[in-house]
């Protein structure tokens, strides 16, 4: 989240904020992410914010720069 918040690479996160160097807690969201554990704990703080009244969907934005855009082999 402060990746995302503060607009910053992830080597200038501050390892005192986050227990870690920016580039091991990319590493560890990266390896996560491929093993299938990562959707999981979104989900609950998801449900834990909605529950709270705390999920505001107004202000919600989808940003898909994170992923990568695979070319068309097909020819099509």
């Amino acid at each position: 989240m402060y990746v995302l918040r503060k607009g910053v690479s992830w080597r200038d996160v501050p390892a005192e904020l986050v227990g870690c160097s920016g580039v091991t807690a990319w590493r560890r969201l990266r390896d996560w992410t491929e093993a299938g554990v990562r959707p999981r704990p979104h989900e609950v703080l998801l449900a834990e914010l909605r529950k709270e009244g705390l999920l505001e969907m107004d202000d919600a934005a989808i940003d898909g720069s994170h992923v990568r855009a695979l070319k068309d082999i097909s020819g099509g």
